[in-house]
């Protein structure tokens, strides 16, 4: 029994490790980010980068999700003869749920592999070292507007995936499925709540902040040449997948939990 405790306490101790790492990495980063100055130069950029060159990858994985949606969902309602209900599960799926995760799960591809490859690279070929020579706080400069990006850019593209989501399942519905316009815009509009669509921005604040946070953290801290950075590029992907999953379900309790 020595052998699997011994895996089981090494692996509690290397996660409590990594977390406590990851807090003062990004604690740091805010404490040094708010005192100034501020580079509003470099969050411009990195808006563009997160928000605007995102849209394309997240406006079509919205419309076709809410497209799937309303098929699936006319699949197994007509089996109950509550078809009327697929306006309102399309909406409510795609404003709590759907959008918020998928467009973080496709920038966290997207975005936080570059973001892990930029710093990674800089890093490598002492870059940042260089900046804290010239007396810039690397992470002032670099992860600061990173972060303040994300909180920024995820919920307004949450905000244009919702809006193509609902598009598209109201496309299907409309011209495949024979519902009426008029009809599937009430039915839309009738049970959605302020609350539903504040959730699903709050999610889409945290998710963001989680990329840009791992993105920046395995990238600055990323060695060993071009596999170092390679490997920092897959980690910070894989983390902030996983911890957008998990964080997706923390917030849910928080909000819809009786």
């Amino acid at each position: 029994m020595i052998n699997p405790l011994q895996v089981v306490g090494a692996t509690i101790i290397g996660v409590s490790q990594a977390t406590g790492r990851i807090l003062i990495f990004g604690g740091g980063a805010i404490g040094n980010g708010v005192v100034g100055p501020f580079y509003w130069r470099q969050l411009g950029r990195q808006l563009i980068e997160m928000g605007y060159q995102s849209l394309p990858v997240v406006g079509l994985t919205a419309i076709f999700t809410g497209m799937v949606l309303a098929l699936q969902s006319y699949t197994g309602f007509a089996r109950f003869q509550a078809e009327s209900a697929i306006p309102t599960i399309v909406v409510l799926s795609v404003v709590r749920e759907l959008g918020p995760v998928l467009a973080g799960l496709m920038v966290a591809g997207r975005v936080g592999a570059a973001m892990a490859a930029e710093l990674g690279t800089m890093r490598v070929t002492e870059q940042i070292d260089a900046l804290a020579t010239l007396s810039t706080d690397p992470m002032r400069y670099l992860v600061f507007p990173r972060l303040v990006a994300g909180l920024i850019a995820l919920p307004l593209l949450v905000v244009v995936a919702n809006v193509i989501g609902v598009m598209g399942g109201y496309l299907v519905s409309v011209y495949k499925l024979g519902f009426g316009p008029i009809e599937y815009l009430n039915r839309t509009f009738e049970y959605l709540e302020i609350m539903d669509v504040v959730s699903g921005l709050v999610k889409a604040a945290v998710f963001g902040f989680i990329i840009a946070l791992m993105g920046c953290y395995h990238g600055y801290n990323s060695e060993g040449g071009a596999q170092g950075v390679g490997t920092a590029t897959t980690r910070a992907v894989v983390s902030a997948s996983i911890l957008i999953l998990t964080a997706n379900y923390f917030v849910t309790e928080a909000f819809f939990s009786r």
